[in-house]
């Protein structure tokens, strides 16, 4: 399990140990090193290493500053000894450090739902994932994207019952404290047809956010659209037109903008679209440049959902909120690694990152005066360039080159 060593250097430039300390209340006791167990776990696309028991004296627990890999009880215990709103809070001073980091802008944003089998024992409503499998428990999962990027900005989880237009309002609110406030230039939030719904709309629940949601497509609202005159819509290429007007959810009367996309270019193959949206912007580039950014949510689930958001087996909330959480610091450092070695590893989705490098490369560890040196012997060479003399490039980048966790040791890698 040397290859998990290849994060640490992404965990010093992102400042993981200092956030893990403040989560845990101790700095410098074992809490902190089973976090980044976790963390570590996560990397390696396995919900529990701690099962098998086999991994001891193989790299993987001296990375975490331990000598053993933690038992399930150790992390049952600190996992439910911290609550949703400590997770929160970690989670939005990780965006912080993120933003800072240049990791997302957050000028446009994709909030969307990431269901996942649960096996829990609670009662629970049961859904169908697709219309020929059987209904099963489905835990909820709802994540925030920088939708430029394809970055998680922060999440939030559920039980089946709850509704996606009812978790928005959450991550929203999250969001607000990691991003701030630009009253001139509020990001702008893609939903699905899921989230349209007055709740999500209530100027209380999205303050300082611009909304494009798609309405939901009744007979009803196709034959009002189709109602309406031809030469209301704008022509913006063949086959494409928009017409965009005040309107006002009927029933709570909350004022904002239709938005409704026609394709087709005779009357007999008309299709419409229609879209709601706070906001009063350009109708062509949000409908046709920023909406299709939504789809790339899709792109990061299938991209990293092995870190840990492919199934719950639990749903104590202190436990599910910490564990994705850590996950969230597991697929930060690895975007980090990504970006630092470049391509082909740039599009390696973590389950291959995690099966090639992270547990699938042979290398010797041992200390030399006060540094850990860390030798691979089939690794590519691509990563000799970033990780030999570590402490000088660490040093020129103006970062502390030692290791709290590993009790202030150094770390420099050769390669063989």
């Amino acid at each position: 399990m040397v290859g998990i060593w290849l994060l640490i250097p992404e965990h010093l430039r992102l400042g993981t140990w200092d956030l893990l300390g403040s989560w845990s209340g101790a700095p410098q006791g074992v809490e902190p090193r089973l976090a980044l167990q976790l963390i570590h776990e996560a990397a390696l696309c396995t919900g529990n290493l701690r099962a098998g028991r086999t991994l001891s004296q193989k790299g993987f627990e001296l990375a975490n500053g331990l000598p053993f890999v933690a038992s399930d009880q150790a992390i049952h215990e600190l996992l439910d000894a911290h609550t949703v709103a400590q997770s929160q809070a970690l989670q939005v001073a990780l965006g912080k450090l993120r933003r800072a980091s240049g990791h997302f802008q957050g000028k446009v944003l994709a909030v969307d739902p990431h269901r996942l089998p649960c096996f829990t024992k609670r009662q629970m409503s049961r859904s169908q994932p697709s219309r020929d499998a059987k209904p099963t428990k489905m835990a909820q999962t709802f994540f925030l994207l920088d939708a430029d990027t394809q970055q998680p900005i922060c999440l939030t989880f559920g039980s089946g019952s709850r509704r996606a237009s009812a978790a928005a309002p959450e991550l929203l609110a999250l969001a607000r404290q990691i991003l701030g406030s630009d009253p001139q230039n509020p990001p702008l939030v893609l939903a699905d047809e899921e989230h349209y719904s007055a709740e999500l709309f209530d100027p209380a629940n999205h303050a300082g956010f611009d909304l494009l949601v798609p309405m939901t497509s009744t007979r009803y609202q196709q034959q009002r659209w189709r109602a309406l005159p031809q030469e209301q819509f704008t022509r913006h290429w063949a086959g494409y037109s928009i017409f965009k007007h005040p309107f006002v959810f009927s029933r709570e009367e909350l004022p904002g903008f239709e938005y409704i996309q026609r394709s087709g270019e005779r009357p007999e193959q008309f299709e419409f679209k229609g879209y709601f949206s706070n906001s009063d912007r350009s109708e062509a580039p949000l409908l046709a440049a920023e909406f299709p950014k939504r789809w790339h949510a899709e792109e990061f689930f299938k991209f990293n959902q092995d870190l840990g958001w492919r199934r719950a087996g639990t749903l104590n909330q202190n436990i599910r909120y910490a564990q994705m959480t850590m996950a969230l610091f597991a697929q930060a450092v690895i975007h980090q690694f990504r970006q630092r070695i470049g391509q082909p590893f740039q599009s390696w989705d973590a389950a291959h990152l995690a099966k090639s490098l992270f547990s699938g490369l042979d290398g010797d560890i041992r200390v030399c005066d006060d540094t850990i040196v860390v030798t691979y012997y089939n690794a590519p060479n691509a990563l000799r360039a970033h990780y030999e003399h570590l402490p000088t490039k660490l040093q020129n980048d103006k970062i502390d080159c030692r290791i709290p966790w590993l009790y202030n040791f150094k770390l420099d890698f050769r390669f063989k």
